[in-house]
């Protein structure tokens, strides 16, 4: 129930031993920690809340739980939603009744229990027997009860800079009580700006890099070659079912609506470089074409399939090349969502009109019984009309009326569309007046 490292005798990680046991110590989240912030002034006047810590891997949400605890003298008891169940719930909870200060409980990875098990909480949260503190590395919004969402405060936790983990990196190398002082190691600079950007705004990874490399490290020096020989690739965080895919891809898409080349491609290569599925990437870049190009360029969406297409037959690099292709040329092309809007607009109209009847003049009549009940009768073949072109005919439902859903952009082709509907509709007007 208790935090592993309280009841072990042996190892300690350097990570826990470099914890941070005061909130000038805590790096990166000075948003939340700055001497005249909310967060820092409720723990420091010991006026505390349950509340929900969102962030990534390493940005300190167990260590900001652990402080409160400490700062307000309650007993800290701690699970994880990913070994735990409603039992080890209801044991944290008769803990905390049975200890007569205050409990700090801090569910890690708290998106993880279902709704009954997240359910279980809020009585005890009420009541004030625990002081409810979870972590989680998921948008709360989607994957918390809003029960329990309306009895928090969520604080969202930045990812820290490479510059501040250089001085986590550099704080754990002087320090001789808990860190690695004693080995006396050096570290260039530009080692340690290596190593820190390697970690990719993940403070323990960063840790146990270093204690990995601390046990390389001839002649007391850390240099980039052992770094480099140490961590063969950083791993960037990229979690395929997570917010941060949907975060990338959604400025992927949103960059090449504005018609931004370079920040398209660089977010693009974010993607590829953690790891995403480039036919993903792909059949998102084809859905670009269609929702933001359209017919302001039609060739938009061929490149975008011929991009698609030559990855699955080339591979990678040469079809990862051919989607980037894509992507710029998306980028830089005239934009419309004209054909989505109508597209939009024509649906729900659809679905709200019921089974309208189709006319009977736009209905085939294959058989003679067909054509006796009218079935196509006084149709218009629009071939053998003037510029083939039946102008005042109808072909919407007769109870329906007209609706006009498609609007062309004055951009790129639909431009030319624009000048041809406007001079049809004039005909179909002046037919019907």
């Amino acid at each position: 129930m208790n935090d592993l490292f309280e009841t072990a005798k042996g190892f300690q990680p350097l990570a826990d031993r470099m914890r941070p046991q005061r909130l000038d110590e805590v790096f990166g989240q000075s948003h939340l920690l700055g001497e005249d912030k909310p967060l820092r002034q409720s723990i420091e006047s010991n006026k505390l809340h349950s509340m929900l810590f969102w962030g990534p891997p390493g940005t300190g949400k167990t260590t900001i739980a652990r402080l409160i605890a400490s700062y307000s003298d309650a007993r800290f008891l701690t699970i994880s939603a990913v070994l735990s169940g409603v039992k080890d719930i209801r044991d944290a909870i008769e803990q905390a009744r049975q200890h007569q200060g205050k409990t700090v409980l801090f569910v890690d990875e708290v998106h993880r229990f279902n709704k009954s098990q997240q359910d279980a909480f809020l009585p005890f949260i009420e009541d004030g027997t625990i002081l409810f503190v979870g972590a989680t590395t998921e948008n709360p919004s989607f994957e918390l009860n809003n029960a329990l969402l309306s009895r928090t405060r969520t604080y969202i936790l930045k990812s820290i800079s490479a510059e501040e983990i250089e001085k986590v990196i550099r704080r754990a190398l002087s320090d001789c009580d808990h860190g690695l002082g004693n080995l006396e190691l050096k570290i260039d600079n530009d080692a340690c700006e290596l190593l820190a950007k390697t970690c990719d705004g993940d403070a323990r990874r960063a840790l146990t890099y270093l204690e990995i490399i601390s046990d390389l490290a001839e002649s007391k020096q850390i240099n980039i070659k052992l770094i480099e020989d140490t961590v063969a690739q950083g791993l960037r965080r990229f979690d395929k079912k997570g917010d941060v895919f949907y975060e990338q891809i959604s400025a992927l898409h949103k960059s090449v609506r504005g018609s931004d080349p370079d920040a398209a491609l660089y977010w693009f290569c974010r993607m590829i470089d953690g790891g995403c599925d480039p036919v993903y990437i792909a059949r998102r870049v084809v859905r670009m074409a269609i929702e933001d190009i359209g017919i302001a360029d039609p060739r938009g969406h061929e490149i975008a399939l011929n991009g698609w297409t030559t990855f699955e037959r080339m591979g990678s690099p040469e079809g990862e090349l051919a989607i980037a292709q894509a992507v710029v040329y998306l980028a830089c092309a005239a934009k419309s969502n004209a054909v989505y809007n109508a597209y939009t607009e024509a649906m729900g109209d659809a679905r709200e009109s019921g089974s309208l009847e189709v006319p009977m003049h736009l209905r085939n009549a294959p058989t003679k019984f067909m054509k006796d009940q009218g079935f196509g009768e006084n149709y218009r073949y629009a071939h053998d009309e003037d510029q083939g072109f039946a102008a005042g005919e109808n072909y919407f439902p007769d109870a329906f009326g007209e609706r006009r859903y498609y609007q062309p952009v004055n951009r790129g082709l639909e431009i030319k569309i624009a000048e041809k509907l406007q001079m049809l509709r004039a005909r179909n007007t002046q037919v019907k007046s």
